[in-house]
Parts: structure tokens; C-alpha cells; sequence
């Protein structure tokens, strides 16, 4: 006779549940940040950065600050969105202004266009981490960004600026599963890169092509969708939304809204492109894997010094500050705060 066999019922105890991968890579990322004690974040109000500016307030208070390049290239809805997320979470945030138009390397627009953009960006950073003590300047930089074309990647590594995230392995999946246990506003924002991504390269930048793509955007947005782009071909718009929202232009009142709008933007010609929204369509022509960059893997954690600190010889002993605007949203004069 087989002897009965036991069985206990009742709940599984917690700690025999795996926890999701998002939990796991999220306390690594707190302890690492504790060990570098004072970091200054590149912030845009992405998702990713704006994750990772969470997490370090969360960990370090004070002494994580979230530094905002101010340029022709960020569209002034996207400013005021990080602004208003930011003070949602007491981040001390700066805004540095930086000068890529007058790089004729960024305006020429080449293939490497976003790695000049960058430069200029990693040496603002390094002005204010110097001022403030900060032992690291970190980016949001995640795991699935690098199987795009990154030129701003080689940036990050010549000023020594560290992508924890990335490092940790954290996907878009992650994030967002981590950015809405957090609450923040950004959890399902689209992503919404520099508005020169939206010019062939080769075709000459200017402030005039940005603010024109940036009313264009804004007229689709305001007619309510969500993913899109919209692409500068000289006299040609050309729209990317998402597939979904194709079909949305069959209404011969929406096209006329779109088009009187895209014109009143400065554009001759609009037309919509039937493949829809691809982020990162324009990389095409660039090619894959031009950019090479290592990532620190994730062993490097264990020592705060070999991911993301600032070297030494990276931060200039006497330079002039940049133009700082403090956060408006928290009412202060001082500085960061």
C-alpha cells in the first residue's frame, strides 16, 4: 500500500515568489546609487531619465540633481512637461543652455550629428557636477537603445558619463512597469527625441527648420494623437502616426485641418506616409553599428568607481558656469534647488 502523501495548503510564502524582473533590477539600482552618493542626472522628462532622477531622489534627496539642456532642439512642450513632472517628486532640477547650432559639426547634420549634440551636452554636465561635488554624472540611457544607431553613445563614454540603467539591463518594459509603481507622469509617455531627428541627415539644421517642425507636431497633437513625427523634407512634410491611427485620414475634415495646419507651419506640400510611425526611420540611412561603444557590464556595479564615476581628469578645474535657470516650479531663488 502506498503511504499517503502530505500535502500543505495555504499560501506560498513571500519570499518563494519570484519578484518580477523590473523589482530586481530597481533595488540594484537603489544600491548603486546609494554607493555613488551624489549624482548629477541628465533629464529630459523621457520615461527613462525621468525613472532614474525618481529613484535617485528617492535615494540620495539633495544630493541628486537633475540638470535639463535647454536648446533649439528640445521643443518648449517637452521643457514644460520635465519642469512640471519634476517638482511632482521634489526634484532639485537646473537648466543649462547649450549652443549646438553654433557647432557647424551639429548643423551640417552628419551622421554623428547626435554625438556633437552630446559633447556639447556631457560638458555643460561636467561644469555643474564639478560645482555642486556630485561624485557622477549619469544618463538614462536603457538596454534597448543599444541596438539603435547611437553616435551620442561614444559622448557618454569620452566624459565618463555612466547609463546604470543600461547597465542593469533594464528594457522599456521595465521602466514603465517601474515609472507607474512610481506614479509618475511619464510612465506612458511616447518617446520623444530632439526635433533635428526629424531632418535627413546631410540637410543643413537650422532654428527656423526646428520651430517648424515643432508647430507642425504640435498641430497633430492637438487634433489628438499620440505617436508621431513629423518629418522635414524641405517643402514636404512627411507624417508618421501610428498604424492604428491611419485610418483617421480618411476623414476629409481631419485632412483639411492637417494640411491648413502643416501649412500655416511652413510647409508647401503634406503628405502622410502609409508604412506609419517608426521611430528612428531617418537612422536608416545612416546604417547599424557604426557607433562602437562597450557598456560597462553589469559586474562593474559592484564598484560605483567603474560605472559611472566622473574621472578625474574629466571635469575641467576652471571653467566658466553656464547659464543656469532654476526650476520655476518650486518657487526658489537658490540655485538647483
Amino acid at each position: 500500500m502506498i503511504p499517503p502523501t502530505l500535502i500543505q495548503i495555504g499560501d506560498t510564502p513571500e519570499s518563494d515568489i519570484a519578484r518580477p524582473r523590473w523589482e530586481e533590477r530597481l533595488e540594484r539600482l537603489r544600491e548603486h546609487l546609494a554607493a555613488l552618493g551624489n549624482v548629477v542626472v541628465a533629464y529630459s522628462g523621457g520615461v527613462d531619465s525621468s525613472l532614474l532622477l525618481r529613484v535617485a531622489v528617492d535615494v540620495l534627496g539633495d544630493r541628486a540633481l537633475g540638470v535639463i539642456g535647454r536648446s533649439d532642439s528640445y521643443a518648449a512642450r517637452e521643457l514644460d512637461l520635465a519642469l512640471a513632472q519634476a517638482a511632482s517628486f521634489g526634484a532639485r532640477v537646473e537648466i543649462v543652455t547649450t549652443g549646438e547650432l553654433a557647432d557647424p559639426n551639429f548643423r551640417s547634420n552628419p551622421t554623428s550629428r547626435c554625438y556633437h549634440c552630446k559633447t556639447e551636452l556631457y560638458r555643460k554636465l561636467a561644469i555643474v557636477a564639478q560645482r555642486v561635488g556630485a561624485a557622477a554624472i549619469l544618463d538614462g540611457t536603457i538596454a534597448d537603445d543599444l541596438s539603435d544607431w547611437r553616435p551620442g553613445r561614444r559622448a557618454a563614454a569620452e566624459h565618463g558619463v555612466g547609463s546604470p540603467l543600461a547597465e542593469l539591463g533594464f528594457t522599456k518594459t521595465d521602466v514603465r512597469a517601474a515609472a507607474g509603481y512610481f506614479g509618475l507622469a511619464s510612465r506612458d509617455k511616447p518617446a520623444s527625441p530632439c526635433l533635428a531627428s526629424r531632418v535627413p541627415y546631410g540637410t543643413e539644421i537650422t532654428g527656423e527648420i526646428l520651430r517648424q517642425i515643432e508647430r507642425g507636431e504640435q498641430v497633430l497633437r492637438e487634433l489628438g494623437f499620440l505617436e508621431l513625427r513629423v518629418r522635414y523634407h524641405g517643402e514636404i512634410a512627411r507624417i508618421e502616426v501610428a498604424g492604428c491611427d491611419l485610418p483617421r485620414f480618411s476623414d476629409p475634415a481631419l485632412r483639411k485641418r492637417v494640411v491648413e495646419g502643416l501649412k500655416a507651419a511652413g510647409f508647401r506640400w503634406v503628405t502622410l506616409d502609409l508604412e506609419g510611425f517608426r521611430s528612428g526611420s531617418l537612422n536608416l540611412a545612416a546604417g547599424s553599428g557604426g557607433d562602437a561603444l562597450a557598456i560597462s557590464p553589469v559586474s562593474a556595479l559592484d564598484d560605483p568607481s567603474a560605472a559611472g564615476a566622473i574621472p578625474a581628469t574629466r571635469v575641467p578645474s576652471a571653467v566658466p558656469a553656464p547659464d543656469v535657470v532654476t526650476n520655476p516650479g518650486t518657487g526658489s531663488d537658490v540655485a538647483g534647488v
